[in-house]
């Protein structure tokens, strides 16, 4: 992300400024080296100057106020030593150190003429050295190196302040240049952003700090203006065009409709017509003969599955024809487990018959509003396409029914250990009259059917690939928010 100009206006000062610094800080070090150079040249002249005076006076006890009169700077020390370390002489706090060994002896020809190092009360001197032959004794004279730091220092800051009064100054005046072009900038900002919200009216233009920003301007100006007429003309254009799709879109529904509505109207008459009148007959002589008190009881309750299954055909049908004229009925609660428990027991034999491993894990507990014989058409329709399903899949054969609650809805899945749906045939599973299966075995209405019965209440339904092969068909209702007194079965 590139940074305000102002900003890198104050980085690129900071850049002149740390290697003015550093350029600074490394005179100083190099003048404090040339005057430790010029503290060990004085200290050596010092040294030498009292060998000199040993020569003549040749008498410790007297040289022993002349050492304390030197005129030095302050902490610094002269010291004679003999041979052997030993402290002869001191200019200062000789009751201290007089007769006392230094840490280190050296004999006094090989201590070098010039060494910085620490004396022994501590503190760091630059030691000039010389040997007076007749001891033989080494004469060492110490200035601090704070006496270089001291001569250092006002240099260093002389130089530092100068450097930083150039500094301010040249920020000083490159803020206020930035500060015009920084105005020219958050100007064209603030049009650009109108003009990106889609504020296309007239800009203002104003005085630039220079003839390229001044160029700029009008170009933008000229662009805005050029916007706004082709905007007015698309926005004309594309009223019109949604007007006519509209019109269109309407007829095509209305087309559609009545295609659709002609097709199931044609189709229900005819299956109503065939049907309705033996099943009326079954769902009669049953009931006439379940009157007869002589009947054993199995016949009885074969009888009473006849009835039963008759009078869900029948719903079956009125269903069908409640679809094709996008009627609705009245929900009530209903339990998942008494659709499955009822659709279980007529596809239990099939189920038999072909091997087919049937599993139902139900946990959803709460109810949904529904027609018990609507969901149990879509709870069907998707157990036969399963069964359907598995007979072409691989061994062994399995079908699996689960019920859950999630987020204030139920949810039933059925999977099947079949080939599964191809991918490009997914988009079409809840499409009137589409279907993949052979000739004979589907008309391709039963998920449509499902999909209509679904939408009307409120839920949603969809399929997906099972992990590891297969299809899982499932719908999810918003449960019930009070559980039914009994629950609602078949008419």
């Amino acid at each position: 992300m590139a940074l305000p100009l102002r900003r890198q206006v104050v980085i690129l000062n900071l850049a002149i400024l740390i290697p003015l610094v550093v350029v600074i800080t490394w005179s100083a070090r190099v003048t404090y080296s040339e005057q430790i150079e010029h503290l060990q040249g004085e200290t050596r002249t010092m040294a030498a100057a009292v060998v000199l005076h040993l020569q003549r006076e040749r008498d410790l006890l007297a040289l022993q106020p002349v050492l304390e009169k030197i005129p030095l700077p302050e902490d610094s020390v002269v010291t004679i030593t003999d041979d052997h370390g030993m402290v002869l002489a001191r200019s200062r706090e000789p009751a201290r150190y007089v007769g006392r060994p230094m840490e280190a002896s050296v004999p006094a020809r090989n201590v070098p003429s010039s060494q910085v190092r620490q004396g022994l009360d501590g503190i760091e001197r630059v030691f000039g050295n010389a040997t007076y032959e007749e001891g033989p004794w080494n004469v060492s004279v110490g200035i601090p190196t704070k006496v270089a730091v001291d001569r250092v220092q006002p240099i260093f800051e002389r130089n530092l302040a100068i450097g930083l009064a150039v500094t301010v100054f040249t920020l000083l005046l490159e803020f206020f240049i930035v500060r015009r072009y920084g105005q020219a900038f958050d100007q064209a900002v603030v049009a650009a952003g109108r003009v990106a919200s889609g504020d296309l009216a007239p800009l203002k233009p104003i005085a630039m700090p220079s003839y390229e920003l001044e160029r700029l301007q009008d170009s933008f100006v000229d662009m805005v203006n050029k916007l706004r007429e082709a905007r007015e003309a698309v926005a004309a254009q594309v009223s019109e065009e949604r007007r006519m799709r509209e019109e269109l879109e309407s007829l095509q529904r209305q087309v559609i409709r009545q295609e659709r509505l002609a097709a199931i109207g044609v189709l229900v008459s005819g299956v109503a017509h065939e049907l309705n009148n033996p099943l009326q007959a079954i769902l009669g002589f049953a009931e006439l003969l379940q009157m007869r008190k002589d009947l054993p009881p199995h016949i009885r309750a074969d009888l009473e599955l006849i009835q039963k299954e008759s009078t869900r055909a029948s719903g079956i049908i009125r269903n069908l024809s409640r679809f094709g004229r996008q009627q609705s009925s009245e929900p009530a609660p209903v339990r998942l487990r008494d659709v499955i428990a009822s659709v279980v027991e007529l596809r239990q034999r099939n189920l038999s018959e072909h091997n087919i491993q049937f599993d139902c894990h139900d946990t959803a507990v709460r109810p949904v509003m529904a027609v018990f014989t609507e969901l149990q058409q879509v709870v069907l329709n998707f157990v036969i396409n399963a069964e359907q399903a598995v007979l072409h899949g691989m061994i062994p054969r399995r079908l699996t029914i689960r019920t859950a609650e999630s987020n204030g809805k139920v949810r039933l899945e059925v999977q099947d250990s079949g080939p599964g749906v191809p991918r490009q045939h997914e988009a079409k599973l809840f499409q009137p009259f589409f279907t993949t299966k052979a000739v004979g075995e589907g008309t391709g209405l039963g998920l449509s059917v499902s999909y209509g019965i679904i939408q009307s209440h409120g839920g949603t339904i969809g399929y997906r690939a099972a992990p590891g092969g297969g299809a899982i068909f499932y719908f999810e209702l918003p449960a019930a928010t009070h559980a039914p007194a009994a629950a609602q079965t078949p008419e």
